[in-house]
């Protein structure tokens, strides 16, 4: 589902705060959220192939280079290595923890023209290039616990490595963004870390966000919304990469139609001929899809191989009742 917050709800205020014994000049956005949802970046939920299903010996000989196609535009996505389903779930992770990652619950916004050494570092890493050098982008600082936390995974320490080395994989990520006149480029993410995790502590690191996964997250740009309570839930790489797809294509409450070959696709980009492995690759989608269903998706078969997907929709918090009946009692 892709949507557009009202953009006057954001508010900031310059600050400064220390990290790692670094004075950081920040802008914390002042953004009520809390880690039921995240606000994610279309294009890097429907982009074919940037996040896959990986096979033993699929990192060392795969490369990653997909392009994403709307309109006139386009987003092309390169990497040494291809990403799978672990770092989606470490990314969209990241980016529900960026809004409220500092102790007063609102998140770090790092412009152009910081003074802060952390807030350079995070932004050279990210090689900013043409139109994105003036970009703002979001940090956030957080632990490895609390990232594997927030994404469902058990706290230990082969977790939290399994944590970094993603971070660090996704950082070598490049993105060339061409919108009508504006150009950029830039990494998929950087980052700092500040403690690396061992069987003492979890660790902790300070990641930036690219320009486009920021405007999502301020709601300055169109969004998708995905639940984290089913992105805990879920069990299989195969469930988290069609969830993901689904999230961006599909409005809550409201139904699309799908081939079972489209729903291969966002799981194996590599198209095949061999009818062997288009069996199996529809027996798991199969199996990825009655995990969908657990969560409260509707899916009918309404002919051979082709579904109506529907979304449930969004439960109310009671955090947001309590917020709506204020809001009630004032008119």
């Amino acid at each position: 589902m892709t949507e557009k917050k009202n953009i006057t709800t954001y508010k900031t205020k310059t600050s400064t705060t220390i990290i790692d014994n670094t004075r950081v000049d920040v802008e914390r956005s002042y953004l009520k959220y809390d880690l039921t949802h995240l606000q994610h970046e279309p294009a890097h939920c429907l982009a074919k192939g940037l996040f896959r299903s990986l096979g033993p010996g699929d990192r060392n000989r795969l490369k990653l280079a997909t392009t994403y196609k709307f309109g006139n535009n386009q987003i092309e996505f390169y990497g040494y290595e291809p990403l799978g389903a672990d770092d989606l779930r470490v990314l969209q992770g990241l980016i529900a923890i960026a809004p409220i990652c500092d102790k007063n619950q609102k998140g770090y916004v790092i412009r152009q023209e910081t003074k802060s050494e952390l807030g350079k570092t995070l932004r050279e890493k990210l090689e900013l290039k043409w139109d994105a050098i003036q970009k703002t982008v979001m940090m956030v600082k957080t632990s490895y616990r609390k990232i594997a936390r927030v994404i469902g995974y058990t706290e230990n320490t082969n977790n939290y490595t399994a944590i970094q080395k993603s971070i660090e994989r996704m950082q070598k990520v490049n993105i060339i963004v061409q919108k009508g006149n504006i150009r950029m480029g830039f990494n998929l993410l950087s980052s700092y870390i500040s403690q690396t995790p061992n069987d003492k502590q979890s660790g902790k690191v300070c990641v930036a966000l690219n320009p486009l996964i920021t405007d999502a997250i301020l709601g300055k740009d169109h969004y998708t919304r995905i639940d984290m309570n089913e992105v805990r839930t879920l069990q299989s790489d195969p469930a988290r990469l069609i969830h993901q797809h689904l999230c961006a294509m599909v409005n809550f409450g409201m139904a699309k139609r799908f081939n079972i070959d489209t729903l291969c696709e966002y799981v194996w980009p590599d198209k095949t001929e061999k009818s062997g492995t288009i069996r199996k690759r529809r027996f798991i989608v199969h199996k990825a899809l009655e995990e969908l269903i657990g969560l409260g998706w509707e899916i009918k078969e309404y002919m051979k191989d082709k579904y109506e997907i529907k979304r449930p929709k969004p439960e109310i918090t009671v955090k947001q009742k309590k917020v709506k009946k204020k809001a009630k009692e004032k008119q």
